[in-house]
């Protein structure tokens, strides 16, 4: 065996330890959700003995009670439309302050390093009695508008322009490119792990997002996956561990699938930034 590889070895066991740690959980719950109610209540094996669908079946069957086809289509599309419009908002946000001649740029500046000091609970209850005000509680309205953009991002994207050379965007400006073809054919290639990572962290937080959306939703209809969920478990089912953890895998197999899709992109802003 190499020096280095005996070197490197109690950090290997170590590692795979933690993730074991972490892991456990996760698969236990997978597991679990394929138990019947009385193995889940009694048995304390990880591997069910009899593997059953009927906790699955049983989800997405109780259509009235829990709607979970319905809070999952909630959930993807406040998701995605709010994801695309904090990476597009944050991107020309920061490309504005960054590049172009803006009124009072320092000040601005100054107030988005400020805001990210400030706590999100501070403006929850502001936000939601502004909602009530205009009638717009139980809508996708406050489920969305809230967040269309990020102080973070703006943060984020705008100390990587900074650093990103202007040669390329004066050889297009000579080349006869407009502002907006720059900006997409220049600038948005080159920050593109870094607006996905953003992507990421945003569709991360709004899809496990779960004070705000039990603040401005009522009807079971509009709850996204998360409050559905909560609210599901709480119930009935609350004496079902098996039902209980099938939910749960329902829940969380979305964001694990775009984590997993995006994960090479979030390494690849990492390794850039760390080059930087």
């Amino acid at each position: 065996m190499k020096k280095s590889t005996r070197k490197s070895l109690p950090i290997l066991i170590v590692a795979t330890i933690i993730a074991f740690l972490f892991l456990l959980p996760l698969v236990w719950m997978v597991f679990t959700s394929f138990k019947t109610l009385s193995e889940s209540m009694a048995s304390s094996s990880i591997l069910p003995s009899a593997w059953t669908m009927e906790n699955y079946l049983s989800v997405f069957s109780s259509v009235s009670e829990a709607p979970i086809l319905r809070w999952l289509f909630n959930t993807a599309f406040i998701t995605a439309v709010g994801t695309v419009l904090v990476v597009i908002v944050d991107i020309l946000a920061a490309y504005s302050l960054a590049r172009l001649k803006v009124p009072g740029k320092k000040m601005i500046m100054g107030m988005v390093f400020a805001a990210l000091a400030i706590p999100g609970i501070v403006t929850l209850f502001p936000a939601f009695y502004m909602f009530k005000t205009a009638g717009l509680l139980d809508t996708y309205v406050p489920l969305i508008l809230p967040y269309t953009a990020s102080t973070m991002g703006v943060f984020l994207m705008y100390n990587f322009l900074i650093s990103f050379p202007k040669d390329l965007e004066e050889a297009a400006y000579i080349d006869g490119a407009t502002q907006w073809q720059i900006l997409y054919h220049v600038i948005f290639p080159s920050i593109k792990p870094v607006a996905m990572t953003l992507g990421v962290i945003t569709f991360l937080g709004i899809y496990n997002d779960f004070l705000w959306p039990s603040l401005v939703t009522n009807s079971n209809d509009m709850k996204t996956i998360t409050l559905g969920i909560a609210t599901l478990i709480q119930g009935a089912n609350f004496v079902n561990p098996a039902k209980m953890m099938a939910s749960t895998v329902i829940a969380t197999i979305p964001a694990i699938i775009v984590f997993l899709i995006a994960n090479k992109y979030i390494v690849k802003s990492v390794t850039n930034t760390g080059i930087k």
